[in-house]
């Protein structure tokens, strides 16, 4: 087989694989002589049907199964031996013209190859990239108690209803005529339950204002919960297509006042929150477990607005690639025919720009040894488990049900390459760290969620 590359302006290669009989010939005939042992012909005993029958009618689908074959190992052993920087797949030629293979060898086939641009990047202590350091002081460790202490909490009877409070009130809804009197074979809901901060209307809202048990409320269900059939008929207990039937006043009388408590901040919370087996004896230590936890989460956020700033900084630094945009439009079509040419005009700008953030990141990777192994795509799947169980307040989940639920996520290929990516992030920025010099700013926890936003 010959193969000629023309890569005349350093991103739109040409490959051309030349196949000649000898390539394929081999592979065809022992398919052939296979099929023949196997096929049962109508006429002929098994395995004895003419070679030339074979031949004819499944020639020419096995030789083009067999140049596929060749033509997929050479081309990816060509790219390979030659480092060719690839990016997407190899597309047909447009110059590719039509191949008969009825006709005898040889064959030429054309690919399109589009090439990475080239371009270097070095970072040294010149180089200054700025570092938040997240302030962890009393103020946010009283913030991170409040939240242990609220999702530990629980309702006790109340007299009075307190709306700041998150108070809940169980009453009877009962439907009202014109008049104000108990609508006959209208909707009634005993033990109705209502948390009426959640009412979107002010002037309904303010109705329960100041509301103690036994009081009765009147107010209008689809006033106050506008364009939301579905919370109506919830309270209402009705199907929502029957919602626009029932556009009148209820009364509401309160049977029961329930009140949200935080859990007391003592033992009991800290074993909850952080487990017996982390044996917490005062309020000082339940502090610094606290503080100790924080400092690991922070200093995640602050390495993820680092990788930003780095990124930031290392595009302005490389400056503007050329790539070969027309192919690569082509390659996007290619690998979204489902959502078509809108879909590429539409994403291909932000897709290049993801596309020379991953080449910049590659190259920093590979100049300072940076390897992703399996261990750290697991140790990513990890971290991604613990968030997911702390957003439900669960900070003592055991490792084994971490790793089980890693073990889960990893199972599933959609996965895999944002693990991958984390793994890669949070490698850069270890190794990163201590390459340049960092503009170290220290700066509260809501000056850097602001910083997120404004950077969004």
């Amino acid at each position: 087989m010959k193969i000629s590359f023309e890569n005349p302006d350093k991103i739109n290669g040409l490959l051309t694989l030349t196949v000649e009989e000898a390539d394929y010939q081999n592979e065809v005939e022992n398919t052939l002589k296979d099929y023949r042992k196997r096929a049962n012909i109508p006429g002929f005993r098994p395995g004895q049907a003419p070679m030339g029958m074979i031949k004819r009618q499944m020639g020419t689908q096995v030789k083009m199964d067999a140049i596929n074959k060749i033509l997929g190992e050479q081309l990816q052993n060509y790219i390979a031996e030659n480092k060719i920087h690839m990016l997407g797949q190899p597309m047909a030629a447009e110059s590719q013209e039509a191949v008969e293979l009825e006709k005898p060898a040889p064959y030429v086939f054309k690919f399109d190859i589009a090439i990475a641009p080239e371009f270097d990047i070095e970072l040294t202590k010149k180089d200054k990239v700025d570092y938040y350091e997240i302030a962890i002081d009393d103020a946010l460790i009283d913030k991170q108690v409040e939240m242990f202490a609220s999702r530990a909490g629980h309702y006790e009877k109340a007299e009075n209803f307190e709306p700041e409070k998150r108070d809940m009130l169980k009453g009877d809804l009962r439907e009202l005529d014109e008049n104000g009197n108990t609508l006959e074979g209208g909707v009634t809901v005993e033990a109705a339950v209502m948390m009426p901060q959640f009412i979107k209307v002010d002037e309904q809202k303010q109705l329960f204002d100041g509301a103690k048990l036994g009081d009765i409320i009147t107010f209008n269900p689809r006033k106050a919960y506008p364009e939301n059939d579905a919370e109506v008929s919830s309270l209402l207990k009705i199907n929502r297509d029957e919602v626009a039937q029932h556009t009148g006043d209820f009364s509401y009388q309160i049977t029961e006042i329930s009140r949200f408590v935080n859990a007391e901040n003592n033992k009991e919370l800290w074993d909850n929150v952080y487990g017996q087996e982390a044996d917490i004896k005062d309020e000082k230590e339940f502090r610094e477990k606290i503080s100790e936890g924080l400092k690991g989460q922070l200093e995640g956020d602050s390495n993820y607005k680092f990788i930003q700033d780095l990124r930031a900084y290392t595009e302005k630094k490389v400056g503007e690639l050329q790539f070969p945009d027309a192919l690569l439009k082509r390659i996007m079509l290619a690998n979204n025919q489902d959502k078509g040419q809108e879909f590429v005009d539409k994403n291909y700008e932000q897709s290049i720009k993801e596309l020379t953030w991953h080449l910049i990141k590659e190259k920093i990777a590979v100049a300072n040894e940076i390897k992703i192994e399996d261990a750290d795509v697991r140790e990513s799947a990890i971290f991604m488990a613990r968030i997911q169980f702390a957003q439900y307040g669960m900070n003592n989940v055991p490792e084994e049900y971490l790793n089980n639920y890693a073990d889960e996520m990893l199972k599933k290929r959609e996965n895999i390459d944002s693990f991958v990516e984390a793994a890669l992030d949070r490698k850069l920025a270890a190794k990163v760290k201590e390459i340049v010099k960092l503009n170290t700013k220290k700066v509260t926890l809501d000056e850097f969620n602001k910083l997120i936003e404004q950077a969004q």
